[in-house]
């Protein structure tokens, strides 16, 4: 039988609206530390240039949080207003390297197709099944592997996003809005490294900024892949499938510190945010404070949410991730 969502549709409903003031707050707490943080970097190159490296990771916490509030932008919760959401949502991708109006249509698509293995590949880990890796050659199977490894997705993975992904337009995915975004946020993105490279030079632009781009980048692929990649997640074929069984089982309640709650943006709450992705980040731990049920959800801490990188496959028979192990096991 179909739980009832009723009752939790009206819960989440309450927390749809943003709070003007809050956001302006989260604005003015993100890109102030985020700037103080890079002219700090820059006074710390004359003395040691690994101290400006141990900046960068908090530089990137800063950036992770400015990526949260273009993403609350592209959902529409951050301000009430379309233009000012489109306005800020531009400026901080921007800042976040990402083309915002592209990177709204691609995740709107996700949040609509969650756990649908029928619409695998929309802004998700590519994951196949058990029977469709068996049944590859040694080669597919072989890239397969180096696209699922961990060290390959976090180092490498940052990299392809930065310079590769987010520099084009997504041929199925892309209108006319999208591909103008891509190429006005690549022209500002390199007006913004002309105008910064007249103050203090070129490299040292990228000495400071690069690094920190590039932890926050293996930082958010690292989130977003346990906050779907876990061993009992939700997939189902599209006659079976429910896009709220989807939110709540498929998407981790990824129970982090506070502190990290604070520079993640709460993306944390990701089943709450895919049940109503219209809830402002600042909103969502409210929601499961008020409304216990929601504490039912897949629960990952950081510990535990460590075993989730040897998961590589959907075992369609069993309803779970799996590792390659298993596969030895199971033969």
């Amino acid at each position: 039988m179909t739980p009832d969502f009723s009752r939790w549709r009206e819960v989440v409903a309450r927390y749809q609206a943003p709070t003007i003031p809050r956001s302006v707050i989260q604005l003015v707490n993100t890109l102030g530390p985020l700037l103080l943080t890079f002219v700090v970097m820059y006074f710390t190159m004359s003395i040691s240039y690994f101290l400006t490296l141990a900046l960068a990771v908090v530089a990137s916490g800063f950036l992770i949080r400015t990526f949260i509030i273009m993403h609350d932008c592209g959902h529409g919760s951050f301000f009430k207003s379309r233009r000012a959401n489109d306005i800020v949502g531009f400026i901080t991708g921007v800042l976040t390297l990402t083309p915002y109006s592209q990177w709204r249509r691609d995740h709107a698509i996700h949040h609509a197709t969650s756990g649908d293995l029928e619409e695998r590949g929309h802004g998700d880990v590519s994951t196949l099944t058990v029977k469709e890796y068996l049944a590859l050659s040694r080669w597919g199977r072989f890239k397969y592997r180096v696209y699922r490894n961990a060290a390959i997705m976090l180092v490498i993975g940052p990299i392809y996003l930065i310079f590769i992904k987010h520099r084009m337009h997504t041929k199925d995915t892309a209108g006319k809005r999208e591909i103008i975004g891509v190429h006005a946020t690549n022209a500002a993105i390199l007006l913004l490294f002309v105008l910064t490279s007249l103050f203090i030079g070129p490299l040292k632009v990228a000495a400071i900024y690069f690094p920190a781009m590039f932890l926050a980048g293996a930082f958010g692929v690292w989130l977003f892949y346990v906050q779907h990649q876990f061993e009992d997640t939700y997939w189902r074929d599209r006659p079976e499938w429910s896009f709220h069984l989807a939110a709540l089982q498929g998407n981790s309640w990824y129970d982090l510190p506070r502190f990290l709650h604070w520079w993640s943006g709460n993306i944390g709450f990701h089943h709450i945010h895919h049940l109503s992705s219209h809830i402002p980040n600042y909103r969502l731990r409210e929601c499961l404070r008020d409304f216990p049920a929601l504490k039912e959800a897949p629960r990952l801490t950081l510990v535990s949410s460590l075993r989730c990188a040897r998961l590589k496959l959907w075992d369609e028979d069993r309803r779970k991730l799996v590792g390659y192990r298993d596969l030895r096991r199971a033969a």
